[in-house]
Parts: C-alpha cells; sequence; structure tokens
C-alpha cells in the first residue's frame, strides 16, 4: 500500500488548506491515520489521529483549528487547516499501520509528504 499527502501550498496567515492523504493498494477504511509535520530544524510532532470510526485528537496547538476527516469511499482521508499561523508552516505527512497504532508516530506506512508555508 502507497500513502500520498497533497494539497499543501502557500498561504498567508489566518488562511486555509485542506490536505488530503489518498491510499492505493488498500483500504484504509478499516485503520487510523496520523497526520505529522516537520518543520525545519524541529523533530516531528504528531498533528492530528483519526480512527477508523472517525474520532480524531489534535496536537494542543492545532486544537479549534484543525480538524481530521475521512471519506472511507475516497479511500482518503483530510486535515482541514484554517486560521493557519506561521508556526504551521512544515512538511506534513500522513502515515498509518496495519498492526499497531500509527498515532505515537511508530507507523510503517508513510505518505511523501506535502510542504505547507505559512508567510505573509
Amino acid at each position: 500500500v502507497q500513502l500520498q499527502a497533497s494539497g499543501g501550498g502557500l498561504v498567508q496567515p489566518g488562511g486555509s488548506l485542506r490536505l488530503s492523504c489518498t491510499a492505493s493498494g488498500a483500504s484504509l477504511r478499516y485503520y487510523a491515520i496520523g497526520w505529522f509535520r516537520q518543520a525545519p530544524g524541529k523533530e516531528r510532532e504528531g498533528v492530528s489521529c483519526i480512527s477508523s470510526s472517525g474520532t480524531a485528537t489534535y496536537v494542543d496547538s492545532v486544537k479549534g483549528r484543525f480538524t481530521a476527516s475521512r471519506a472511507n469511499e475516497k479511500n482518503t482521508v483530510y486535515l482541514q487547516m484554517n486560521g493557519l499561523k506561521p508556526e504551521d508552516t512544515a512538511v506534513y505527512y500522513c502515515a498509518t499501520d496495519f498492526l499497531k497504532n500509527p498515532c505515537g508516530g511508530d507507523a510503517d506506512i508513510w505518505g511523501q509528504g506535502t510542504l505547507v508555508t505559512v508567510s505573509s
């Protein structure tokens, strides 16, 4: 299975982007999907994780601004990002694992990442 993250780009502070994570080769509907980001010079951090049932958790810094959702019929998971701040600038990755919970970052299957730049 392969994951492909897309939807990144350059946006002004306060703007919005929607990231997509689409799978090929397997159905994502039964698995949790994690969103992670890595800013230049910083360690990777977990941003959000959405369970197979659609329950999502968020890191405190994005609560109230980011929303994860899933469209099983499209084999896609989304991360809607509103109220973007310069500190949200990072490469965003999606990840999953068929045997263990990927939410902590210990996942075997990763997308290639999509760059989000928040700048005026």
